[in-house]
């Protein structure tokens, strides 16, 4: 099955990676670069007792701003508690859901008089991990350290996919990429080149950022993890 991989890279490759070996053949045509905000500018940890990431790319980031590994991390899935572990921190926890998981795992592990939390994340991020775990005492700093910058027109690598009916199945992670593919192929008028696409999709939250377009069908991942969503795929 051709598969088109949507999500940035390193991830895509990744993603490609784990195609291949079910036979698959992937097409990367990331809708998201990925651009650090703060590269190499360490920042201060006094009275942080733990570090939260809410992706991958959270956490990458992360590991370039501080040299700190001994602080714990608590991670939204497994793909982010991952990075953070290849990236040397110590004590990572994944909370194996969304943002409302990653904030109840939060209030059950520490308590508010404990030090300080910081958020690594992106410019613009979904939920409100803050304002949750603020309602319940904790002092959350959001470090933006990261803005994920999307195309303003349809890639050429992908407009020439879909013009030619190169592809089975599509891939999509975040809810920002699924709108940005939808916007980006209404406007270049392929829309009707998705009828014999089935699109596979992270979450809910995905599948509604796609649900103007006319796939061949949508399907939702249980779980919002790689590894079942690749299931999904077969």
């Amino acid at each position: 099955m051709r598969v088109l991989v949507t999500r940035p890279r390193p991830d895509a490759d990744t993603t490609a990676a784990l195609l291949r070996a079910r036979g698959h053949v992937p097409l990367v045509v990331p809708l998201l670069e990925i651009v650090p905000l703060a590269p190499g500018q360490p920042f201060g940890i006094r009275d942080v007792q733990a570090f939260l990431v809410t992706s991958a790319n959270g956490a990458r980031v992360l590991a370039a701003a501080t040299p700190a590994r001994s602080v714990r991390v608590f991670a939204v899935g497994a793909a982010s508690a991952e990075t953070a572990r290849a990236a040397g921190f110590d004590h990572v926890e994944s909370a194996d859901g969304d943002v409302e998981t990653l904030a109840a795992l939060v209030t059950a592990r520490l308590v508010p008089s404990g030090g300080r939390l910081i958020h690594a994340a992106g410019s613009v991020s979904a939920g409100d991990l803050g304002g949750t775990l603020e309602k319940a005492g904790f002092d959350v700093e959001k470090k933006a350290l990261y803005r994920a910058e999307t195309p303003e027109v349809l890639p050429a690598a992908l407009e020439s996919l879909l013009r030619d009916g190169g592809i089975d199945a599509a891939l999509f992670y975040s809810p920002r990429t699924a709108r940005t593919f939808a916007d980006l192929v209404n406007r270049a008028g392929l829309v009707e080149k998705l009828a014999d696409i089935d699109a596979f999709c992270l979450s809910r939250a995905v599948a509604d950022g796609l649900e103007s377009l006319p796939f061949s069908d949508v399907q939702v991942s249980y779980t919002p993890e790689q590894a079942q969503l690749l299931e999904l795929l077969g």
